[in-house]
């Protein structure tokens, strides 16, 4: 069910002005603007007239800031209890001008709205009910009003127009592609999950969405993992939010990628945990891959102060299944570990994302204690770097005999071709296989000098170039 908000105090005031208003846009003759809008799903071309900026309303339930509404727990309740009030709306306007990231900062794009709008007006007219909540062009007006002016331009909605078309309208212009502000990827998450709600598939969506269906998959995977990490960062009154993890965007694209390619169940819950563990302790993107399924039996526990290493209780050899009289493999000790460590990060995290509002005491220890895992798993990272890049070039030169060999089956496939087109260029292929000889005496050369114990391959390459030599 879409939540629905009522009506704002000026209701009754704005329909008035809104009606007089039209009518003194038709009569005035000429071509009067227009805005175009999908409306219960079809096209809908609306008028657009001037209104009074104060007496506008931010929409409450705008999908822009609706992950950031957690910022402040007590206005969030004020603003589900009465989302007309002054308090509710300037807590509105507050978040339309802040960071999505981190709501406590101001945001330099919402700067640059203001900026551009003083250079070059309102391009674009915003989109308004006839009870006057702006539906779309929230930022729009926040901007508009720490400018000083007085009014905005607004299409205006049919009469008509319900909560779900609200909400169905809003999403509809803020999915555009030419949007100049796109919605953070957890209000876009937000936005996939109401949507499913509403029981639409994921294919309907993801044509409304711009996007496929794939792509909607690891959404939805990486949003179910999201609501499962603030559960298990429950610390006493405390807990981590959505919006936390809202620059984590690209390394939770990774982690999806990572642990549905790797087959082995309990390795891809071992690499989930300490990727997961990584992206809330909020390591760089290029340092989160060097972590893999042993990364913390490799590298992160030695590293480990002993009283920070989790404390597990062995797990039993099966689980049951509620309800069907079935059991299956409990998951090994090392995912149990990995685990609880991800806990931990998550409860010290929840306590530093707090601030202020926890006790000083709690606060510095979480805050000691989360630097030491960190530095723990700094230097377990760093050692896992090396190890990549170290397989890396052992590699290398396979790879690279291996991509040769394509090269060299394809260049099958042409002279096939070239001969039943007679088409080859006979003196140009001739001194490409000299080339060819060349470089493979050099490679049968460096091949001895690097393998102590050669095998058949190296063998059978030494043996034929010194066949050719010869």
């Amino acid at each position: 069910m879409v939540k629905e908000f009522g009506v704002p105090p000026l209701a009754a005031a704005n329909r008035q002005i809104v009606e007089e208003r039209l009518k003194e846009a038709r009569e005035a003759g000429g071509v009067q603007e227009t805005l175009k809008v999908e409306f219960r799903g079809n096209p809908l071309n609306v008028e657009v007239i001037d209104m009074p900026l104060m007496q506008l309303f931010y929409n409450p339930g705008t999908h822009r800031i609706r992950a950031q509404r957690s910022h402040d727990p007590e206005k969030d309740r004020a603003l589900d209890a009465d989302s007309w009030s002054e308090e509710s709306q300037d807590y509105l306007h507050y978040l339309l001008t802040t960071l999505p990231s981190d709501p406590a900062k101001r945001d330099p794009k919402f700067d640059d709205l203001i900026e551009s709008l003083r250079n070059f007006k309102q391009l674009e007219p915003g989109l308004i009910t006839r009870d006057g909540i702006l539906v779309n062009g929230n930022t729009r007006r926040a901007a508009l009003k720490e400018m000083g002016e007085t009014t905005i331009r607004v299409g205006v909605l049919p009469a008509t127009c319900s909560w779900p078309d609200i909400h169905a309208v809003e999403l509809s212009l803020q999915l555009r592609q030419d949007r100049r502000r796109e919605y953070s990827y957890i209000n876009h998450l937000l936005a996939v999950e109401e949507q499913i709600a509403l029981g639409r598939s994921l294919s309907d969506i993801a044509r409304d969405f711009h996007t496929t269906t794939p792509a909607l998959e690891r959404d939805v995977w990486i949003l179910r993992e999201l609501h499962e990490l603030i559960g298990r960062s429950v610390n006493g009154s405390f807990s981590l939010r959505l919006m936390d993890f809202e620059d984590a965007k690209e390394k939770l694209f990774e982690l999806y990628r990572a642990v549905n390619s790797e087959r082995n169940k309990e390795m891809s819950a071992m690499l989930k945990e300490s990727r997961l563990a990584a992206i809330a302790l909020e390591f760089a993107k290029t340092d989160v891959r060097f972590i893999g399924p042993d990364f913390q039996a490799r590298f992160l526990d030695q590293r480990l102060p002993e009283d920070l290493k989790p404390k597990t209780t062995p797990a039993p050899a099966a689980v049951a299944i509620p309800g069907l009289n079935r059991t299956v493999p409990s998951a090994g000790p090392g995912v149990a570990a990995a685990r609880a460590l991800t806990d931990t990060i998550l409860k010290l995290k929840a306590i530093e994302v707090a601030g202020d509002k926890a006790a000083p005491g709690q606060l510095i220890e979480a805050t000691k204690t989360k630097k030491a895992i960190e530095e723990a798993f700094d230097e377990a990272m760093e050692f896992a770097g090396k190890d990549f890049r170290l397989r890396k070039k052992r590699q290398a030169a396979p790879d690279r005999v291996l991509d040769a060999c394509k090269d060299l089956e394809q260049c099958i496939t042409d002279l096939v071709m070239a001969r039943g087109s007679g088409s080859l260029d006979q003196e140009a292929f001739d001194d490409a296989l000299l080339k060819m000889q060349a470089v493979m005496g050099r490679l049968a050369v460096e091949a001895g000098k690097s393998t102590q114990l050669p095998g058949a391959g190296v063998t059978w390459l030494q043996a034929a170039v010194t066949a050719v030599q010869q």
